[in-house]
């Protein structure tokens, strides 16, 4: 008998996310748990026939077992489907639906031979509108919600989303995705943080001089004016997905790895993040780009991309100061940096140490500060520090210890799923941190929106406007 008998069920399953990221990560997740009993229910508003569907989710199966392929053997081009993927697309099925139709939703749950999760891979008000319709059904005993970001568009919307959420179903049973941090990042966090006597004790404010977590991309908008328009980098990454780093980064150590004991911590840390030194003006900054070049390709300015509306003013890079008003990080100032179409990708945590309180009468040379530099997706991790290298004994030189950590066998999208279908809320947020990321940005939002804070401009491909200090890789 399987271990695990579930249907998904992908509401929006005819569209960009699911068949992008929902779907390849459906394969991987497969491939892995080979005694699962997953059924695929897909349901949207356009109309597919069967043998549409079955060709849509067979080629984005196809394109993540090709893409596994390449990274276990360096092999290319696409394979035949494996039996185990063949027979979950074989068996899969599609319905055109009204997905705020109470109606609609009650036929496609009758289409679930298991008790469902529910992946709403919809627009943030399509999804509201249909939690509505579902408040009032006789749902099956363990339904599972699955709702991407951004969970309400500020913190009263947030709470109004979680109350109609609890007035149906279970916290326990809610996931509030948030692909950026998988299972295996935040495992790797935790082993780095509290399996060793060698890196914890010098997480504090009496060692630790910043941190800085640096979500840079160089993509640009990519056509996603509709949704990134009215969001921006700060609601866009920063609220949803750093935010929820920094809470990892910082907080203590959890009695165990359970999901309970997790969120608790990262709850304790977000109620005491406050905008550094109180100054939301000076503590927040925000720019867009103007046309550049990046790696030879052209991209025009922010305002210039197709379906952007310049007076919006929103932004295509933020940064946020922040401090954590605790015992352990009183007085470290926490950063957080996102933005599209810059120079060069980074995805990392810096933490940066004080200098050594005082060096010997005769050693020279220790110029820059110890740093710890763990990279995300893929997770490696690198300690700087300064020792006597090759050459002058009296010189102190500057190097580097590096590790690779644990990839995990699940894309981004494959521990999400993983965890929605077994009930594991450990990747997802809970709902008063979904309330707290908003109460966290909000002040910075109604500055920006009131023009109190200037609207810098970087051209695309660059590190970010010249009067920024840009955090130093």
């Amino acid at each position: 008998m399987s271990s695990l008998q579930t249907t998904l069920l992908i509401l929006g399953a005819s569209g960009d996310l699911s068949k992008r990221l929902l779907l390849p990560g459906l394969a991987t997740l497969l491939e892995v748990k080979a005694d699962w009993d997953i059924q695929l229910v897909g349901a949207g508003a356009e109309d597919l026939d069967d043998a549409a569907w079955k060709q849509l989710v067979h080629d984005a199966f196809e394109d993540a077992q090709a893409s596994k392929n390449e990274e276990d053997e360096g092999a290319s081009g696409h394979a035949t489907l494996s039996e185990r993927l063949q027979r979950v697309v074989d068996a899969s099925h599609y319905r055109k639906a009204d997905v705020t139709s109470a109606d609609d939703l009650t036929t496609l749950l009758g289409e679930c031979d298991h008790d469902p999760a529910i992946y709403f891979a919809l627009p943030p008000a399509v999804t509201e509108k249909s939690c509505e319709q579902l408040a009032h059904l006789d749902l099956p005993a363990t339904t599972r919600l699955a709702l991407e970001k951004p969970f309400g568009t500020d913190a009263a919307s947030a709470e109004h989303l979680n109350d109609l959420l609890h007035s149906f179903i279970p916290e326990e049973r809610i996931h509030r995705v948030d692909h950026f941090l998988g299972r295996s990042t935040v495992l790797n966090l935790l082993g780095l943080r509290f399996a060793n006597r060698v890196i914890e004790p010098l997480l504090s404010s009496q060692h630790v001089e910043r941190v800085d977590i640096v979500y840079d991309e160089t993509l640009g908008l990519e056509n996603r004016a509709r949704y990134y328009d009215k969001a921006g980098a700060l609601t866009d990454m920063i609220q949803s997905h750093l935010l929820q780093v920094l809470a990892v980064v910082a907080m203590e150590a959890p009695a165990s790895i359970e999901a309970d004991d997790l969120r608790s911590q990262k709850e304790l840390v977000l109620r005491a993040v406050r905008p550094w030194k109180g100054d939301v003006i000076a503590s927040g900054k925000r720019a867009r780009y103007t046309a550049g070049t990046i790696d030879g390709r052209s991209l025009p300015s922010y305002v210039d991309e197709d379906g952007v509306d310049p007076s919006l003013g929103t932004e295509t890079l933020a940064q946020l100061t922040l401090e954590i008003a605790n015992w352990r990080w009183a007085g470290v100032p926490f950063t957080l940096r996102s933005g599209k179409a810059l120079g060069k990708q980074r995805r990392e945590i810096l933490i940066t140490f004080k200098d050594s309180p005082h060096l010997p009468v005769g050693l020279s040379g220790a110029e820059r500060p110890d740093r710890l530099r763990i990279w995300i997706a893929p997770d490696e991790m690198q300690l700087e520090i300064n020792v006597n290298g090759a050459g002058d004994p009296y010189t102190i030189d500057h190097t580097t210890l590096s590790t690779t950590l644990n990839p995990g066998r699940l894309s981004a999208y494959g521990e999400v799923l993983a965890g929605v279908l077994e009930g594991d809320a450990t990747l997802s947020v809970r709902g008063d941190s979904a309330v707290q990321g908003w109460k966290i940005v909000e002040p910075f939002l109604t500055a920006w929106r009131s023009g109190d804070a200037p609207l810098d401009e970087y051209p695309a491909g660059s590190e970010g406007p010249e009067n920024w200090d840009n955090i130093e890789a």
